[in-house]
């Protein structure tokens, strides 16, 4: 059983909630994203949540504290929808990673990248895939108290078809091909029950599956998946209460995922008019996941065969074509969360996809409300958190500067509190 791992190794490190309640003193408050910002105005936390939020620095009674945030911008902690905290490489250094590093040093990783996340002002992430269990370790031991991390909504292992995206043995040779699991992998619409029903009894809140290859896996972007295994995934994961998440960058791909009822596809890169049309009649969220190519650009810098030719192949197209689908799908009123791919980017730096989102249409304001209002919609974590209100999560983050004037001040976020709990700052 590795759920205990992670809060062995770390259970040093976590941090009790501020004695309460606490006053904290915002000089300028986005209390609910999309919605005009406030002016000066006090939030109460008392027992890790939003007590109430007052116009104006209502002074701190005795016994309370008081944080001091009069010269910055307050605002909801931040949800990166898409992440893979288990690992922050990629390419052939990933690989070799895979090959040599051990178990519980990689639990190692998985702490480190969460409290990268967390301390960038992101409290709640999405985990869309990982193996051997070790972020569903770290989201119990994070419940728990054990350690600190961000509020993690884990997906398990990711699903996919033999050959497809998350079969691990793509691209080794035969001889290894026995270490590697396949339990994700699922061939016809009862295996597909199965496999979902497996990730389901090991604790995942979400599914995610792909219908098409990856440019990861070199795998390419034709769909990969017959209509009866996706839509026998998305019906087992409804059943559940479980919703689900779609990798697929080819049309074909997507327009199947978002028949058989995806709640939101993942990357969509070759989103066109009628994908368009389709998900805003299935109210099916986009998560562009555009800072993929931050990591792509600074690992090939660093090292220009960082990647196996087949994947670089795909690297370099993704690369070209980063942004497109958005300018289709934001005019059009699909909907938009905040997503990164964090581990093909890097962990700690989620903040870039605003000013890539920004560059590729949506106004700040915007940008803001797809990490906070609607990725907590997505997630189904709105009634807890993505924004500031008496009775949520005291997930708060302060920046020196105006995110609506300037989207860049985002990637400096010098305060965080997570459900109540002050992880940087003041």
């Amino acid at each position: 059983m590795h759920r205990p791992l992670i809060a062995a190794l770390v259970a040093c490190c976590a941090v009790p909630a501020l004695a309460a309640p606490t006053y904290i003193h915002a000089g300028r408050l986005i209390a609910v994203p999309g919605q005009a910002p406030r002016g000066p105005a006090t939030i109460v936390v008392d027992e890790g949540r939003v007590q109430s939020v007052q116009d104006g620095f209502v002074p701190a009674p005795a016994g309370a504290a008081t944080i001091d945030l009069k010269a910055r911008t307050v605002l909801p902690g931040l949800i990166d929808s898409h992440t893979h905290l288990s690992s922050d490489r990629a390419g052939n250094e990933g690989l070799a990673a895979a090959m040599t590093d051990s178990l519980p040093l990689n639990a190692h990783e998985t702490y480190w990248n969460g409290m990268k996340t967390l301390r960038a002002g992101f409290t709640t992430v999405r985990n869309l895939g990982d193996d051997h269990g070790k972020v569903l370790a770290l989201k119990e031991a994070i419940r728990r108290g054990w350690v600190m991390g961000p509020r993690i909504i884990d997906a398990g292992e990711s699903i996919s078809t033999t050959g497809g995206h998350m079969d691990g043995r793509v691209g080794l040779a035969d001889d290894v091909h026995g270490l590697i699991g396949t339990e994700n992998l699922c061939d016809g619409a009862d295996d597909c029950r199965r496999a979902v029903r497996r990730q389901i009894g090991r604790g995942a809140d979400v599914i995610k599956f792909a219908t098409t290859g990856g440019v990861n896996s070199g795998t390419g972007l034709a769909t990969r998946m017959f209509d009866d295994e996706a839509r026998a995934l998305v019906e087992t994961a409804h059943a559940y209460g479980r919703k689900v998440a779609v990798h697929a960058h080819g049309a074909e791909g997507i327009k199947l995922a978002v028949r058989v009822g995806a709640d939101s596809i993942e990357h969509g890169t070759m989103i066109d008019d009628e994908i368009v049309k389709l998900m805003k009649e299935h109210q099916t969220f986009y998560v562009p996941t555009l800072s993929t190519v931050n990591g792509y650009l600074e690992r090939l810098a660093a090292n220009p065969n960082a990647y196996p030719p087949a994947v670089k192949a795909q690297i370099d197209w993704r690369i070209g074509i980063t942004g497109k689908a958005l300018q289709k799908a934001f005019p059009a009123g699909v909907k938009i969360a905040y997503g990164t791919d964090a581990g093909v980017s890097k962990h700690g730096r989620n903040a870039d996809e605003f000013e890539l989102l920004v560059k590729y249409g949506m106004p700040p304001a915007e940008a803001l409300k797809a990490a906070t209002v609607n990725a907590a919609q997505l997630l189904g974590v709105d009634k807890e958190t993505g924004t500031i209100e008496a009775g949520k999560a005291a997930d708060i983050i302060a920046v020196s500067g105006d995110p609506l004037a300037d989207i860049t001040v985002m990637k400096a976020v010098n305060f965080v509190m997570a459900r109540g709990t002050v992880v940087v700052g003041p």
